[in-house]
């Protein structure tokens, strides 16, 4: 499988204007076909595209640009990047705004069920703060006779890999300080069979 450089029209203009690649190099490099590349060359196609720098931007070598130049026949290899995409750990989670009305909802379903979580981690797992937390613990949310304990996954509140992570972690924490691990409880009303 050959991958592309990013943004590779810019680029095919940083290589136009920066090197002495021949149209066919620079085609076969950004997936394009060499009469596109001889169009950018002519100003008919990518007026006003800025040339993106794919040295700067750590996608090809300079020495592997200058191996290219001096043989027609070469093409140029656009490096591997060993940079995993990271998950953002930091901040809160962003709940769109349709579905934060079911965060109360979750949260109810997390405290009853799963009561090992400490509330780091619902807060990490559903996006909401403490503060909503104990509210929704100690029926003080302004919400409170509408909230019926409802599993986020299902919700879209978050998803399995996370909650079950989040519950793994727990049971590890418990394991550790040699408490009992608690099983989740489903009670009669978790199972709605009947229309209202």
């Amino acid at each position: 499988m050959t991958t592309l450089p990013l943004m590779p029209k810019a680029t095919a203009v940083w290589l136009i204007e920066k090197t002495a690649l021949s149209f066919e190099q620079i085609a076969a490099f950004c997936g394009m076909h060499p009469l596109e590349v001889q169009a950018i060359a002519d100003g008919e196609v990518a007026q006003g595209i800025v040339g993106y720098d794919p040295i700067a931007n750590h996608q090809v070598t300079a020495e592997e640009i200058r191996r290219c130049e001096a043989s027609t026949t070469a093409r140029l290899k656009i490096l591997t990047v060993n940079n995993p995409v990271r998950r953002r750990s930091k901040g809160a989670r962003y709940t769109p705004i349709a579905k934060r009305h079911d965060r109360p909802d979750g949260i109810a379903f997390l405290l009853r069920n799963y009561p090992q979580l400490n509330d780091v981690q619902i807060v990490k797992l559903l996006g909401t703060t403490k503060d909503t937390i104990a509210k929704v613990r100690d029926k003080q949310h302004w919400n409170t006779p509408n909230i019926k304990p409802r599993d986020p996954v299902t919700v879209g509140l978050c998803s399995q890999t996370d909650l079950n992570a989040a519950i793994s972690e727990a049971n590890t924490r418990l394991e550790r300080e040699g408490a009992e691990i608690p099983t989740p409880t489903l009670e009669a009303g978790d199972f709605n069979f009947s229309e209202e």
